[in-house]
């Protein structure tokens, strides 16, 4: 089918960055910008901005206002999205699933890698949506809290099911109810990142590390352990080691895991508080194990054979990355369409195979393997059944409990 090329300019593209060499860590490069997405009502653009801008507290959703559809005389879909997220050729300058989807449906994606952090984009677009305006986009990619809040202002479209038929079918079930979105009516996940427990096993010297208690407790690895500057992954975390739910704990409850973590800190077995710049310290050795990414540790593993991965038996906390669809988007079909393409299980393969996060699709795994096997066989990209039911995701936090808890925890952290 020929290509449509449309005449409308999309305003996405100058605000775009300069794309830059990949260097073959696309999971490294995602992640590290992510250092400042939990800020909140602390970080600007946060919760606490809203009521100055005459924009309502989130609260009960409202949900999304729709514009004109002009899917149909429009074949295109702007889709913003996260730096080195998507499946990129050996010229660095295609995106073969893009490609395929264009030849197929003959909707061309003018895809943009403008969003840097939650926050930022956030306080980017709201203007916008807060105006009843056209954003210029028609897919962005949330992490759940800022998804969730989204949700909640009335930000996003209901999505139309009869679009979704894959993805309403091989969505995986870890990933169908959060508390946030129940039954995915506002969003898809584009991908899951899992939070796990990463070593250096030469760094160890033969100490054994299986759970968050041997980080906090073991005198041998004082000064050498790592925990991550997010607070929903160290907390959440901490909280499964002490034997609650970071779906259903309460404020005495992290109020106890705050403390846990201050007489860790206090005693100086916790290193430091890290964004991605972890991965630097446990390749050398600075850090014998840390709280860390999956994603990072799958490329890591791959450059460092002694680096490795545990799963405690407390569990690990699981968050996602979010495709929406924002108020007056010109061209939802087109999008949902988009949305649906990437849940087919071929697909979904092409993609986890070049970004390495765990695919939130049922039935990738003998298309993987046709790619790349040891991706196929990595329960940190395909979660197998055992690894599905230790996930657990951080709970939903009102304004008021996000804005009293982040604040307890940059004081711990020394942010």
């Amino acid at each position: 089918m020929e290509q449509y090329e449309p005449e409308r300019p999309t305003p996405p593209r100058a605000a775009a960055p300069p794309r830059g060499p990949r260097g073959g860590r696309a999971a490294l490069a995602r992640r590290s910008l992510l250092r400042a997405a939990t800020g909140g009502a602390l970080a600007a653009g946060g919760l606490g901005t809203l009521a100055a801008c005459g924009i309502p507290a989130a609260g009960k959703s409202q949900g999304g206002t729709s514009a004109q559809d002009h899917s149909a005389t429009e074949k295109v879909v702007n889709f913003s999205n996260w730096t080195e997220y998507l499946d990129v050729d050996d010229s660095g300058k295609h995106h073969p699933t893009l490609e395929t989807f264009r030849r197929r449906t003959g909707i061309t994606v003018d895809y943009t890698e403008d969003i840097n952090d939650n926050n930022e984009f956030f306080g980017k677009i709201k203007p916008q949506l807060a105006a009843g305006q056209d954003t210029g986009r028609d897919i962005i990619v949330l992490t759940d809290w800022l998804a969730a809040r989204m949700i909640r202002l009335g930000w996003v479209q209901k999505l139309d099911p009869s679009n979704l038929p894959h993805a309403y079918t091989n969505l995986s079930a870890q990933f169908r109810d959060p508390d946030w979105d129940p039954g995915r009516a506002y969003s898809y996940p584009w991908q899951g990142i899992s939070t796990v427990i990463a070593f250096n096993r030469k760094a160890l010297d033969g100490i054994e590390v299986r759970s968050v208690s041997d980080l906090l407790d073991n005198p041998k690895l004082k000064g050498r352990v790592g925990f991550l500057s997010e607070m929903r992954d160290s907390v959440g975390m901490t909280l499964l080691d002490m034997g609650k739910d970071p779906a259903r704990f309460t404020d005495d409850d992290y109020d106890a895991a705050i403390a846990r973590l201050q007489k860790a800190v206090d005693k100086g077995q916790i290193r430091r508080f890290t964004g991605n710049d972890y991965t630097s310290d446990l390749s050398k050795g600075d850090f014998a194990a840390c709280i860390a990414w999956a994603g990072d540790v799958v490329q890591l593993k791959a450059d460092n054979p002694d680096i490795d991965f545990v799963i405690p038996d407390s569990g690990y906390v699981t968050s996602t990355d979010n495709l929406c669809i924002p108020n007056k988007a010109r061209h939802k079909t087109n999008a949902e369409r988009l949305i649906d393409f990437y849940y087919e299980p071929a697909q979904a393969a092409a993609l986890a195979a070049y970004i390495n996060y765990v695919t939130p699709v049922d039935g990738v795994k003998p298309y993987l393997a046709k790619i790349d096997q040891d991706a196929a066989d990595n329960p940190l990209i395909v979660p197998d059944q055992a690894m599905q039911a230790k996930s657990h995701a951080f709970r939903s936090l009102s304004q008021k409990e996000e804005t009293a808890y982040e604040g307890k925890f940059a004081k711990l952290t020394g942010a």
